[in-house]
C-alpha cells in the first residue's frame, strides 16, 4: 500500500486531514478535488477543500464539527483562531432507521478461544486477582502496610532498579564523590530484580486501592464508592477480597453488601471484613487481614486458566492523549475489533459521554430498542446541562495537547472518539458502574477523564480494556490489563515502554484498519490467556479514581 498525504473521511466533508507535513502549492488532486494549499499544513490537522465564510459550517466524518468565525479560504488550515465548536441537535423525533451495519467476516475467529478463569456466575477472568479494598481514607495506611508485605514476600513487587540508582548515589555522598553524581548513568540492566512469584502461581497479583473518599464528602459520593467497589468486586478477573474499614465513616460494610447484592444475586467470592475500631489496635487487626488474607490466597490459587469462547471477553473501549490521527487510525481498528467481539456474542463497552458531543443522533439510531435511546438523551443532557451549570461546557473538553494535535473542537474530537465503537447497533446504556445485561456494544456513561473512565469500566465488568492514544499516557488500571495502543508509528518508537500495540501502520500505509484491527484481536487473545502482560501492568501502573459526581471532563 503507498502512503497517502491527505485523506478524506466521508465523501460529504469539506476539509481534508493531512497525513504527512505538506508545503504550500502541494497539489491536492484526489476525491473529484482540484486545487493547491494556500500554507504549509502540519501533519493531523485539517484543511479546506472550498471557501469558508463566517458563520458557514465545517463537516468531518459526515457530520458539523465546527462553525467558521473567520473568511477562510480554500486549502487553508482550520484551527480555534478561525473554528469554533458546532455540533448537531438530537433528539428520539429524529431517529431513523439503522441500517448501516454488517456483520464482520467471523468465520476465522468462530472457533477461537482463550485461556481464563471461569466464576460460579458464568463469567471468565482474564486476570486472578485477590483485591484488597479500603472503606475510607483512614485506611490508606494499612493498606500500603498490606502492599509492601505481600509484594515484597510473594513476589508481586517492582523491580528495584530505582532503590538500586539510590544506593548508588548514597555511595558517591558517602565516600565524598558528589562531582561524580553526574557522571553516573543509569541502565536498565542495572537493576535488582523481584523474586518470581513461585508460591502461589495461579495468582496474578494482589491488588491494593487507596483512595479520598468514604467519609466527609456528599453522602451521594459515599453512596457511588459503595456502587464501584460492589462492581470491581463482581468482576470477573477478582476472585476474592479483604475490606478494611474504620468503623464509623459514612461508606459502610453494610453499604457495600447491599450494593454487591443489588448487582448480583449469585454472589459467592470469598470476601473478608475487618473493622479496626472492633479490633482495637492496629496489630490486631493487620494481624488478622494477614492471615485471612494468606489464606484466601490459598483457596483461589486452586484455579487454573481453562479455554473460554470469544464470547466471554467484555472489552472496555477507551482513548486519551489524543491526536489528530485517533479517529482514522487506532480508534476504527478498535471499532473493528469491537464488531468482531460483538458478532461472537462478546460484550464492548464505549465510556466518555463528552466525547460523543455531535454525533449523538447516530447513536440513537443506533440504538435497538427506544428505552436504551431516552436512556442515553437524558444521560447526555442531564450531564451537559450540569456541565455548563458549573461553567465547563463540553465544547472546553479538547485538552492543550489534543488542540496542538489537530483535535481543535469537541465535535472534531468526539467524532474521531466514537470510532472506538465501531459500527453495531447498541445493545444498551449503562450509568456508571452498572453491569450489562446482554451481550453486544453498550454505552456507558463516563467522563473523559482516563482514569475515571477505566476504573467505571473496570466496575462495569470489563475484563480487558483497550486505551488507544496519539500523544502517549501509561495509564492502566488495578484489576483490568489496559493495552495501550498508538495511532502514529513515531509515538510507539519513542515511548515504547508503555505502548503496546502500533496502530499508526495505517498511517504509513502498510496495513489496512481491518487488517490493523485484526492483528489486535489476536493481541488482544494472548493477553487474556496470560501468555503476555501490558506496559501498564509490567510498570506496575495500577490506576484507580472512582468518579465524584462533580463536572469531570
Amino acid at each position: 500500500m503507498e502512503k497517502q498525504k491527505f485523506a478524506q473521511l466521508h465523501p460529504n466533508d469539506n476539509v481534508l486531514v493531512a497525513l504527512q507535513d505538506l508545503k504550500k502549492d502541494t497539489p491536492i488532486n484526489r476525491y473529484g478535488l482540484d486545487f493547491i494549499l494556500a500554507m504549509d499544513i502540519s501533519a493531523k490537522h485539517k484543511f479546506t477543500t472550498i471557501t469558508l465564510n463566517i458563520g458557514d459550517e465545517v463537516i468531518m466524518y459526515g457530520v458539523l464539527v465546527g462553525k467558521a468565525t473567520k473568511n477562510i479560504g480554500q486549502g487553508e488550515w482550520i484551527s480555534t483562531d478561525n473554528l469554533t465548536h458546532k455540533s448537531e441537535k438530537f433528539s428520539l423525533k429524529n431517529a431513523k432507521p439503522y441500517t448501516s451495519w454488517q456483520e464482520p467476516n467471523i468465520l476465522k475467529w468462530q472457533n477461537c478461544t482463550f485461556k481464563g478463569y471461569h466464576r460460579t456466575d458464568g463469567s471468565v477472568g482474564t486476570r486472578n486477582y485477590w483485591l484488597v479494598v479500603p472503606l475510607v481514607f483512614c485506611e490508606n495506611r494499612n493498606i500500603m502496610i498490606l502492599k509492601d508485605a505481600f509484594e515484597r514476600e510473594l513476589g508481586f513487587a517492582q523491580p528495584e532498579k530505582y532503590r538500586f540508582q539510590v544506593r548508588q548515589l548514597i555511595e558517591c555522598y558517602q565516600n565524598n564523590k558528589i562531582s561524580e553524581i553526574d557522571q553516573l548513568v543509569f541502565e536498565d540492566n542495572k537493576v535488582v530484580p523481584s523474586v518470581k512469584n513461585t508460591i502461589f502461581p495461579n495468582v496474578d497479583g494482589i491488588k491494593f486501592l487507596t483512595h479520598e473518599m468514604g467519609c466527609g464528602g456528599t453522602n451521594q459520593d459515599c453512596q457511588i464508592l459503595a456502587e464501584v467497589f460492589a462492581g470491581m468486586c463482581l468482576n470477573p478477573n477478582v476472585a476474592g477480597i479483604t475490606i478494611l474499614s474504620l468503623g464509623c465513616q459514612k461508606t459502610q460494610i453494610e453499604d457495600l453488601q447491599a450494593e454487591i447484592k443489588r448487582k448480583s444475586k449469585s454472589f459467592d467470592k470469598p470476601i473478608l471484613y475487618f473493622n479496626q475500631q472492633t479490633y482495637g489496635t492496629e496489630h490486631a487487626l493487620m494481624s488478622s487481614a494477614v492471615k485471612e488474607t494468606f489464606k484466601g490466597l490459598i483457596e483461589i490459587n486452586k484455579i487454573t486458566r481453562k479455554p473460554a469462547p470469544l464470547s466471554k471477553i467484555t472489552l472496555g473501549l477507551k482513548c486519551g492523549g489524543s491526536d489528530g490521527f485517533s479517529g482514522i487510525s487506532a480508534n476504527p481498528a478498535l471499532g473493528h475489533a469491537s464488531d468482531i467481539i460483538v458478532s461472537l456474542g462478546g460484550t464492548t463497552l464505549l465510556a466518555e459521554f463528552p466525547e460523543l458531543c455531535g454525533v449523538e443522533q447516530d447513536l440513537i439510531n443506533r440504538c435497538e430498542n427506544v428505552s436504551d435511546a431516552e436512556k442515553f438523551i437524558v444521560l447526555m443532557e442531564t450531564y451537559a446541562a450540569q456541565a455548563e451549570a458549573d461553567g465547563s461546557g463540553f465544547d472546553m473538553n479538547p485538552s492543550k495537547g489534543n488542540i496542538k494535535d489537530g483535535l481543535i473542537t469537541d465535535a472534531i474530537k468526539s467524532a474521531g472518539a466514537a470510532k472506538k465503537g465501531g459500527n453495531a447497533p447498541i445493545a444498551g446504556v449503562l450509568n456508571y458502574t452498572e453491569q450489562p445485561q446482554r451481550s453486544g456494544l453498550h454505552l456507558l456513561c463516563t467522563p473523559g477523564n482516563d482514569v475515571l473512565a477505566t476504573t467505571g469500566m473496570a466496575a462495569s465488568g470489563a475484563n480487558l480494556i483497550v486505551f488507544t492514544t496519539g500523544l502517549g499516557t501509561p495509564t492502566g488500571n488495578v484489576i483490568t490489563p489496559t493495552a495501550k495502543v498508538s495511532t502514529n508509528s513515531l509515538l510507539a518508537v519513542r515511548m515504547s515502554d508503555i505502548i503496546d500495540f502500533d496502530s499508526g501502520r495505517i498511517i504509513n500505509g502498510e496495513e489496512t484498519i481491518n487488517e490493523n484491527g485484526e492483528l489486535m484481536l489476536a493481541y488482544l487473545i494472548g493477553l487474556a490467556s496470560g501468555e503476555y502482560l501490558t506496559k501498564a501492568e509490567i510498570l506496575g501502573q495500577d490506576d484507580f479514581i472512582p468518579w465524584r459526581r462533580g463536572v469531570n471532563l
